[in-house]
């Protein structure tokens, strides 16, 4: 299952789907692909500077007092993988905590 958390100035997501098997599991693409859309959209439309640490499976997104720009791109993320866990709920857990 992967999971992806917001808490506080911090998202993690970690695990692999297991809808099918790796490099054909399109629940992993998807988020994979959303996920390294959000970063480098913030990196690049935006003033804002975020740490993203990715590795197949795992990925860590650091940021501090997002602007009014980032924030939509935060909310695109979450609509995006929030739409994949809607049509695949037992292979992704979106959880969203503290401040946004």
């Amino acid at each position: 299952m992967i999971r992806i958390e917001q808490t506080d100035g911090c998202i993690t997501v970690t695990g692999h789907a297991g809808y099918a098997p790796i490099g054909q599991d399109i629940v992993c693409a998807g988020v994979s692909a959303i996920v390294t859309a959000f970063v480098a959209s913030v990196e690049k439309l935006t003033e804002d500077e975020i740490q993203a640490d990715m590795t197949a499976g795992d990925a860590v997104i650091r940021y501090e007092n997002l602007s009014a720009r980032a924030q939509l791109l935060m909310d695109s993320f979450f609509l995006g993988v929030g739409m994949i866990a809607d049509e695949y709920g037992e292979f992704v857990q979106v959880t969203r905590r503290g401040s946004r």
